[in-house]
C-alpha cells in the first residue's frame, strides 16, 4: 500500500524518504496543568478561545509515518482501542483510533517495520494493542528508550496518572527488543535522540531525507506539543524534570533553526506542522 491523501500533511525529504502525518483522534487536557508554570494572564489570549466548560484544551494525537528505503516507521501510536468508557469520557477522547487512521492513510500495519515513540504515556503508547489484544503492528520493533520503560513500570506513585501500568506490562517483553540506549540511529536517516525532561526516558525523533534539496524533519514529542512551547521556559506541569526541558529545548530548537528543520508538533490540531524563528531570547512556531 502507498500513503494516499487522506493524510493531513505530507512531504517528500529527499532520496526515497517521505513522511506524512495523520491525526489518531484527540483528547483534552486541563489547561492549568499544562501551562503550569505560565502566568494565566500570558496564555489567556490564544487559549481562552478553545476552553471547554472544564477549562480544557482539545489535544491532536499526531502521529509521522515515514517511508524510507530501508523501511517504514511509524512514531507515537496516539490512545488506541482500549480505553474503557469512563476513561475515554473523563478524557474526552474521540475520533479515529491510529489503526483504522493508518488504512485510510493507505500504511498497513503489518508493514510497520518499526514504532518509535517519544515516551511512554497512555496518549503516545495506547495504540500498541489493538481493542483484542493483539499486536496492532505484528512486524514492527517497538524503539523506546530503555530508561522510559523502567520509570514507567516503576512503583514511582507520580507515574501512574500518565502511564497505564497494566497497558505497559502486556507489552513490555515486545517492547524490551528494541530498547534504546541514548542516542541511535534506526534506519539510514531515522535517529532518536535521547532528551529526557518530560519524563526520564523521553526521545526526540530525527527523519533526513538524502540528496539534492534534501530535508531534516524533527518530532520532539511533548517538548514541543504545541505553538507555545516553542518558548523554552514555557513547559508543562507534567514534566518530571522541568529545568531540563528548560535546558535540552534551547538546545534543540536552536539546531532546528540552525539546520532549517521542519517540525512537527505532537499536540497541535490546527497548526501542526511549521519551523521555529528566534525571537529575542526564546523561539517561535511558525506554522506552514
Amino acid at each position: 500500500m502507498a500513503i494516499n491523501d487522506a493524510v493531513h500533511w505530507q512531504a517528500d525529504l529527499g532520496g526515497g524518504t517521505r513522511v506524512a502525518l495523520i491525526q489518531a483522534g484527540t483528547f483534552k487536557s486541563d489547561a492549568g496543568t499544562l501551562l503550569g508554570p505560565v502566568p494565566w494572564v500570558l496564555w489567556r489570549p490564544w487559549a481562552e478561545g478553545e476552553l471547554d466548560e472544564n477549562r480544557r484544551l482539545t489535544q491532536a494525537l499526531n502521529c509521522l509515518l515515514v517511508e524510507t528505503p530501508a523501511g517504514r516507521v511509524l512514531i507515537e501510536t496516539g490512545i488506541g482501542e482500549r480505553m474503557d468508557d469512563k476513561n475515554r469520557a473523563m478524557r474526552g477522547y474521540t475520533g479515529t483510533p491510529v489503526v483504522p487512521a493508518l488504512l485510510a492513510a493507505g500504511f498497513a500495519p503489518d508493514s510497520v517495520d518499526l514504532v518509535a515513540m517519544s515516551h511512554l504515556h497512555y496518549d503516545h503508547a495506547g495504540g500498541l494493542l489493538l481493542a483484542d489484544g493483539s499486536r496492532a503492528f505484528p512486524r514492527a520493533t517497538i524503539v523506546a528508550q530503555r530508561a522510559e520503560w523502567e520509570v514507567a513500570l516503576s512503583d514511582n506513585t507520580r507515574v501512574v496518572a500518565s502511564y497505564d501500568q497494566p497497558e505497559l506490562r502486556l507489552v513490555a517483553d515486545w517492547g524490551a527488543e528494541g530498547c534504546a540506549e541514548g542516542d541511535r540511529e534506526l534506519l539510514p536517516g531515522v535517529s532518536v535522540v535521547a532528551t529526557g525532561g518530560h519524563t526520564k526516558g523521553h526521545q526526540a525523533i530525527v527523519i533526513r531525507g538524502t540528496g539534492p534539496g534534501a530535508r531534516t524533519v524533527a518530532f520532539f514529542g511533548d517538548l514541543a506539543m504545541r505553538p507555545w512551547s516553542a518558548h523554552p521556559r514555557w513547559i508543562t506541569s507534567f514534566d518530571d524534570f522541568p529545568l531540563d526541558s528548560v535546558v535540552v529545548k534551547a538546545e534543540l530548537f536552536g539546531r532546528a533553526v540552525e539546520e532549517d528543520w521542519t517540525v512537527v508538533l505532537s499536540h497541535e490540531a490546527r497548526m501542526p506542522v511549521g519551523r521555529l524563528t528566534p525571537d529575542r531570547d526564546r523561539f517561535r512556531f511558525d506554522g506552514m
